[in-house]
Order: structure tokens, then sequence, then C-alpha cells
């Protein structure tokens, strides 16, 4: 049995079955035959399909936030507008495509292109964005005509639970699986079955790595979206105190477990210590408190491992030399498994804080010399999912934006479009998802000559 745990109270609010291999063999077997009449229906059909769970999605929003907060810790407000209501618009987004001809024949010479399902589709999903993720890879994936076997993280159980109560009331039986269960376990299976053509997973670089070895056993697609270590590049023009006060919201958004999240703010060296200290005032007025209250704005990290592993990187932080300028290791509250809101300044491209996904809510103040130099430390990781650029100047900071190896960059603060691809460059994973380009993801593509 797994347990789930109440990450505020530390309290054992559910057990469930774990999972085994036998049980994700007997959902792609299941899948595998309802694939040959769900990817022959009609784009039509595929879209009132997507259109009911958008309903149940918007009819259900209040009790999958509420789910999402119990579960993961995510402050009660935030769950409502942002973890239940991103789902919503990125199956609309999906939605729209199919029904405005994505699936049309295009015509180039003498040939026919079509654009058919790839067929059994594994999906992996995470914990921090639960509902967001398994939406963005179930529902284009039906969209396409696939057929889905989804194995979302133990950790948001229930979260999976309603959602598959709203899929399965919309589509055919055996067209989408739940399987509950642990990645070494379920998630292996699945990567490995022969009878999956393709695995869509989100998580860990380390865990991505895995997935991707295990599924080039039989040479199946495989999708990533990994890890980051994104930077927020505030250069000498932009408005100092409204770039920071923007980049610390982001920093500690949904705790600070945002792969996207930008953890190195990257300022002037001429005004690090300025905007080190915009940073740390910031970061005190994120008190951390009881995630259901809808004042909250930072909660506790998912678990004891994972508060644990935060404390550890700030520990590092200090060991190594940056400066505490605001938080530190202690534990703001004497229950549940919170972390103190941390800001370090001084910090060194070489160093582990400067490196590595912390996933939590700590943010790495960084000087830099000039433009170029800017440009060099936020390419410096082995990541390259997200970042930002701050200037008065937007066609100047479009120019920094082009020159980072990265899947997405806000402008200003530009806000997050859920119609848009999102995905990242080497080791933050390959493809994207929302939108036209998260349906190409699920496509095989064949051409017929005339």
């Amino acid at each position: 049995m797994i347990e789930v745990v109440n990450p505020a109270t530390e309290e054992v609010i559910r057990t469930l079955p774990e999972g085994t291999p036998a049980d994700a063999d007997q959902a792609v077997t299941t899948a595998r035959e309802a694939f040959e009449t769900w990817s022959q229906t009609s784009p039509a059909e595929r879209a009132k399909a997507i259109r009911e769970i958008i309903d149940g999605l918007k009819n259900r929003a209040p009790e999958l936030a509420a789910a999402m907060t119990r579960e993961m810790g995510t402050p009660l407000t935030f769950s409502q507008k942002v973890q239940a209501a991103n789902p919503i618009a990125i199956a609309e987004g999906v939605a729209e495509v199919l029904e405005n001809g994505y699936f049309d024949p295009e015509e180039i010479g003498n040939s026919l292109i079509f654009r058919e399902p790839v067929g059994v589709v594994a999906a992996i999903t995470p914990w921090n964005f639960p509902l967001q993720q398994m939406v963005a890879k179930v529902v284009p994936a039906l969209a396409a005509g696939n057929t889905v076997v989804l194995k979302p993280s133990e950790l948001a159980p229930h979260t999976a639970d309603l959602l598959a109560e709203i899929i399965t009331n919309a589509v055919p039986h055996g067209v989408f699986s739940l399987v509950h269960g642990t990645g070494p376990t379920v998630g292996e299976a699945l990567a490995q079955h022969p009878g999956v053509d393709m695995v869509s997973f989100t998580g860990s670089t380390k865990a991505g790595r895995r997935v991707s070895a295990v599924a080039a056993e039989t040479v199946k697609r495989v999708a990533l979206e990994l890890g980051g270590k994104s930077a927020c590049i505030v250069l000498d023009d932009a408005d100092l105190a409204k770039a920071v006060k923007i980049a610390v919201a982001n920093s500690f958004m949904n705790n600070g477990q945002a792969c996207s999240a930008w953890t190195r703010l990257l300022v002037p060296a001429d005004r690090h210590d300025e905007a080190l200290e915009l940073a740390a005032q910031a970061a005190r007025k994120y008190t951390s408190a009881d995630p259901s209250e809808p004042s909250t704005r930072i909660g506790p990290a998912v678990s004891k491992a994972q508060r644990d592993r935060v404390v550890g990187y700030i520990r590092k932080g200090v060991e190594e030399g940056a400066t505490l300028a605001a938080g530190g290791p202690e534990a703001p509250l004497p229950q549940g498994f919170y972390v103190t809101p941390t800001v370090f300044g001084g910090v060194t491209p070489e160093m582990t804080i400067a490196q590595e996904e912390i996933f939590g809510p700590v943010l790495s103040v960084m000087p830099y010399t000039d433009e170029d130099d800017a440009v060099r430390i936020a390419n410096s990781t082995v990541y390259g999912l997200a970042g930002a650029v701050f200037s008065k100047d937007t066609d100047r900071a479009l120019k920094v934006a082009k020159r980072l190896r990265t899947g997405q960059v806000d402008i200003n603060g530009g806000a997050f479009n859920t119609r848009a691809p999102f995905g990242g460059y080497r080791q933050s994973g390959n493809g994207r998802e929302f939108g036209r380009f998260g349906l190409d993801e699920f496509c095989e593509v064949k051409s017929v000559q005339r």
C-alpha cells in the first residue's frame, strides 16, 4: 500500500494499492484493443469528447483545487487560479486546434500528407502541477486518436482519480486507463512495454534519462519535459524594483516547486547589493502558513524527503560561501514540511545552488559585468527550460531573449500562454506541449504519392 500524506499536517490522508507490472500490462492490452476503434473516429467526434472533458474540469474545478492543496500543499488561491484553471485553458487550446482543420490532409506536389495517431501512449506525470501535466499529455493524445495509459505521481493520486472520472465519462471503455504506482515499478513497466508506442514523461532529468534508456529497447517515441535552472536577466536600463518583485514571485510560485521557476536572478554587478536587499525584503513577505487558508502565499514542500533535500541545498549554499540574505535552513513552523523562503547573494556560476535544480523556495542573486556576461551565465547550466529578460527597451530585451538557449523566455513579466509551445532545450528535455505543438507530439506523419 502507498500512504498519501498531507504535507501541511504530516497526517496520512489516504492509502492506495501500489500498482504492479501486471496492472500496467493489463491496461496496455486494453488500450491496444480500444485503439483499433478510437483511432478511426473522426476529428469532430474526438473534439466533442474533449469538450466534454473541458466541461467536467470546469464543473469540478473547486474539488480539484482542494485536492491539490490537500495532497501537495500548494496554496489554495494558487490552486484555484492556476492549478485548476490552466488545465481548462490547455484543453480548450487543443479543442480549438482540432476543430480548425488540424487533421485535414495537406498537399505537397503530388503527395497528400496525413497526420495519424501514434498508438498507445503511456503518460507519466509529476506531483508539482499534477492536473496541468496530466491534461497537457492526455488531452492532446486522445485528441490525436491515441489511447492512453496514465501513471500519475503517487503523491497526488486523488487529483488523478478525479480527472479519470471526468475522462472516462467522455470516452469509450479502454480508451483511457489509470494505473497508480511508483516510477521504478509501474513507470518502468510502461516505458519498456512492447505494446506502448510512445512515452510522454514529465519529471526530473535523472528519471528522464532512465525512461529514455528503457524505452530505447523497443525504439518507441519519447517526449520529455524535465528539470530547469532558469535565469532572469535584469538589464541595466530595467526598473530594478519591479523586476525583482516579479522574479521573487516567480521563483517562489507553487512553494518553489516549479521546473520553469526563475531561480537565478542575474543583475548588473554595480546594483547587486541593491537587488539583493530588494529580494530579501520581498522574500520576508512570504510567510509560511496553512495552504488551505485563502490568504496563504507559500505552503510546505510536498514531502519530508523534498523538504530535507531543499534544506540540504540551503546548507550547501552557506558552505560554499554565498551570502544568506533571507531565510535559512531552520524550519519556519513546528509541524509540516515547510521550508523558509530563502535568498542568497554573491552567487557565482560554479556554486552548486547555481547549477542544480533545488525545487524549493530558494533564489540566487548573481552579478554580471555586461550583457554578454549575463547571457554566458544564463546559458552555463545543463538545463534550458525557461527564462526572463527585463528592460525598458523591448527590442533590446528580445535580442537578449533570442540568445538564451531555452524553450521559453518572458519579457518584462509576459503572461503564461497555454496556446504557445512549452518545453526545453538540452537536459530540460525535448518535444513540446500545449496547442498545435502539443498535438504534433502525438501524431505520425504519412505521405501518400499519387
